[in-house]
């Protein structure tokens, strides 16, 4: 089953956390166990509120991903360029493609 996980988070730093993640999308992608597509989203209500959502073919493959140092690093240069706590919701996809 597919697994989506979603990063909600507050910044005033987003285009840094966009090169961010589009440089570990360049560069780890390929490498990340079971990774698919990821998208960084902008709340229309409240300002300065994003989230990212990253899919994975398993919930497994994601955890899998999750113990690796380079996405260790990506979490804790995240950390530095949001301005509040960052929230991981866990999700199996149930519908769609």
């Amino acid at each position: 089953m597919r697994f989506v996980q979603t990063i909600s988070f507050t910044s005033s730093r987003i285009e840094e956390i966009q090169g961010l993640s589009e440089e570990f999308e360049r560069e780890q992608g390929d490498r990340a166990p079971g990774y698919i597509r990821s998208w960084v989203l902008r709340d229309r209500d409240r300002e300065n509120a994003y989230m990212i959502s990253v899919e994975f073919e398993s919930y497994e493959l994601a955890m899998e991903n999750s113990a690796r140092p380079e996405t260790d690093a990506f979490a804790r240069k995240m950390s530095e360029l949001v301005d509040g706590p960052v929230t991981y919701v866990n999700y199996d996809l149930i519908g769609g493609d």
